[in-house]
């Protein structure tokens, strides 16, 4: 599949926003558009919260070169996995995460649109999202990174063309 000019899945995400008058945690839909539309913004999708991979090296990867990113000429950074909003939320209070947004895809729709959902029942984890990164442009996928050897059930996490250093390093040559 190309994915090159390809347009965003257009998906309702269930995620949870403090309310400034009740200091309660509330249920609200974001959609796609809300996210994405009028921004050029990068994204990385991974297989899971509280995971080695992720925990250890990309999403605090992607938060200490936030600001790096930003500079490239990018409004926005966010991570989503095939995780709820309160798995999300508690992952980046956990990571300490100070820049980067979550996005909570629980159902995986946004993931299987993408045609990156992949069964990791060997690992028991079910349907996750196969990891890859992209830089979107008012919706439109501009570029994107995918980890080699896409497959249900793979024996290997591999970890490397969705870096970071990877995706800045596109961002920044002409």
């Amino acid at each position: 599949m190309s994915y090159a000019g390809k347009q965003l899945p257009n998906i309702r995400f269930q995620t949870r926003a403090l309310n400034s008058e009740t200091n309660e945690y509330d249920w609200v839909e974001i959609e796609t558009a809300d996210y994405f539309l009028g921004k050029r913004t990068v994204v990385f999708s991974l297989p899971g919260a509280f995971t080695p991979t992720c925990s250890n090296t990309q999403v605090p990867g992607y938060d200490v070169l936030y600001d790096d990113i930003l500079a490239a000429g990018i409004d926005e950074v966010y991570c989503m996995s095939v995780n709820d909003a309160f798995v999300m939320n508690a992952w980046a209070k956990d990571l300490n995460v100070q820049n980067v947004k979550m996005i909570p895809d629980g159902t995986g729709a946004f993931t299987r649109d993408m045609e990156m959902l992949v069964i990791k029942d060997n690992l028991g984890f079910g349907k996750r999202s196969w990891r890859y990164a992209m830089v979107v442009d008012n919706g439109v996928i501009e570029k994107i990174f995918i980890e080699p050897g896409k497959s249900d059930d793979c024996l290997t996490d591999p970890y490397g063309e969705t870096s970071p250093e990877r995706v800045l390093e596109y961002l920044t040559t002409d």
